[in-house]
């Protein structure tokens, strides 16, 4: 039996995932509440739709367990906005991690915008080695991605081991299409980021995402003119 961690083998993750699949998210992120030790237990969120979604459904849940976002200090001011409505609407403070590499100093060693000449490797900085150094006392995490929202996705259950973080990863909502996120969203009245309604489906840091017009691909709007879809926080899991 391969063991991936002193509490789960793979083979119990797909079965638990297998037996969750068709539950709702909410029931997801219960299994994870119910198994995981709740100090070792977290929510990232970009505040974007799917993660506002997650927050509420978290409350639901349980309101102790630490939600966090990466402050890559490129985000746009919508982002912080709804950051502030999610706090005051359930009185939740959300963990701000950030690389402690400024903007002045990233210029400094590798020149003006990096994200424009290698953006893999601005993401590496801002975003990968956080979440990297943030989780390392972590046994397991809640995420937003769905398996529809592109390819590099396709393969994502709704419970998982994590090869790039070493540690359990739940998807809640993994087998939800955006209809039914945004079905959510309007029936719980859950604040959400107002660029969304201007043709942003995916929202990152403001220099590298543009509007996505009628009949492009979602996240053709991430990393625009790079063949990049992805900034190395969600890597395909590893078949075992």
């Amino acid at each position: 039996m391969t063991i991936t961690s002193n509490k789960w083998s793979a083979e119990q993750l797909q079965e638990v995932a297998a037996r969750l699949r068709d539950e709702h998210p909410i029931e997801i992120i219960r299994w994870g509440v119910e198994n995981i030790d709740l100090n070792s237990f977290t929510l990232a969120c970009s505040f974007g739709f799917e993660d506002v979604a997650l927050v509420h459904m978290l409350q639901e849940v349980n309101q102790d367990v630490e939600i966090f976002y990466l402050d890559t200090s490129l985000l746009f001011k919508e982002t912080y906005e709804v950051r502030d409505a999610l706090s005051l609407k359930y009185g939740k403070t959300f963990t701000r991690v950030a690389t402690p590499v400024t903007l002045e100093e990233q210029i400094q060693e590798h020149g003006d915008e990096l994200w424009a000449s290698r953006p893999d490797e601005c993401c590496r900085i801002r975003k990968v080695q956080p979440l990297r150094q943030h989780l390392q006392n972590y046994e397991g995490w809640i995420t937003g991605i769905r398996r529809d929202q592109a390819p590099t996705r396709a393969n994502t259950e709704v419970v998982e081991w994590d090869n790039a973080f070493g540690l359990v990863k739940l998807n809640p909502l993994a087998f939800w299409n955006a209809d039914q996120v945004w079905e959510y969203i309007r029936q719980n009245n859950i604040p959400y980021n107002p660029l969304h309604d201007q043709h942003y489906p995916s929202i990152g840091c403001a220099p590298c995402t543009r509007q996505v017009m009628p009949g492009e691909d979602p996240r053709a709007g991430r990393w625009a003119n790079f063949q990049k879809t992805e900034c190395g926080l969600h890597n395909s899991p590893v078949k075992r």
